[in-house]
């Protein structure tokens, strides 16, 4: 994420990395192509926890008309642009400017109306969304208890929140770091693996914020698809969350 002075849950250091790559993101072969393969089955399970969650109708176009969604470290607008055109009212944040203003240009061109921010989720004070994303970004942030929280408090009740990122594992440190990264399949210094966070610590640390795990999926590497839903978590995975009844 970001790069401005460090704050909450910010760090300067991974605004300013995300931030360099910012005229890449919308080029499925560039520095952000791991993220443009992750992208339709991330997306396949957004869409079948709304429709779970609030019981719509598979075949409805604009399933999130009428609902406020935010998107937490939003990047470019990868997963902004396609929640935009599921009929949400679009709010999306991310920590470094250059970023917001590359998605800006792109939503624009896109006719989509979005509402970017250069900001960290602490910063916002707005009346609660029905649906949070926040994918591939726990694990940069400076203290995921407190992003946590902060996150929460701007989910309505009967909210859905969707959480992605690597586990930690010999097999996400071998794939992500030694190959993905030592190739340059993904920019060199995007991850550290000590940050990585495993399903059964993201329970706790969901839990003690009184959020509720509802569904979760591993995401695995496919030759055909590039990334396919799967029950094996061990590279990255994926969490349908909800508040706690009271």
């Amino acid at each position: 994420m970001a790069s401005e002075p460090q704050t909450g849950t910010i760090d300067p250091r991974e605004a300013a990395h995300f931030g360099a790559q910012a005229a890449d993101w919308w080029d499925p072969e560039g520095s952000s192509a791991m993220l443009h393969r992750l992208g339709p089955a991330r997306l396949a399970f957004i869409r079948e926890q709304i429709d779970r969650r609030w019981g719509g109708d598979p075949a409805a176009i604009r399933p999130l008309a009428g609902r406020r969604a935010l998107d937490i470290g939003c990047g470019a607008g990868l997963v902004a642009e396609p929640l935009a055109r599921l009929g949400a009212q679009v709010t999306a944040i991310d920590a470094a400017p250059e970023n917001i203003e590359v998605a800006k240009a792109h939503a624009a061109q896109s006719g989509l109306a979005i509402d970017y921010r250069a900001c960290g989720v602490e910063a916002l004070d707005a009346p609660p969304y029905d649906l949070i994303t926040t994918l591939e970004v726990i694990e940069h942030v400076t203290d995921p208890a407190l992003f946590l929280r902060a996150t929460a408090r701007l989910l309505k009740p009967d909210g859905l929140l969707i959480l992605s990122t690597p586990n930690r594992t010999a097999l996400s440190r071998l794939t992500i770091i030694t190959l993905a990264e030592g190739l340059g399949r993904i920019p060199r210094g995007t991850h550290d693996w000590s940050r990585f966070i495993t399903p059964g610590e993201m329970e706790e640390k969901l839990a003690a914020e009184r959020l509720a795990v509802l569904a979760r999926k591993g995401l695995v590497a496919d030759p055909r698809y590039g990334f396919v839903l799967s029950e094996r978590m061990e590279l990255n995975y994926i969490m349908a969350i909800a508040p706690m009844a009271a």
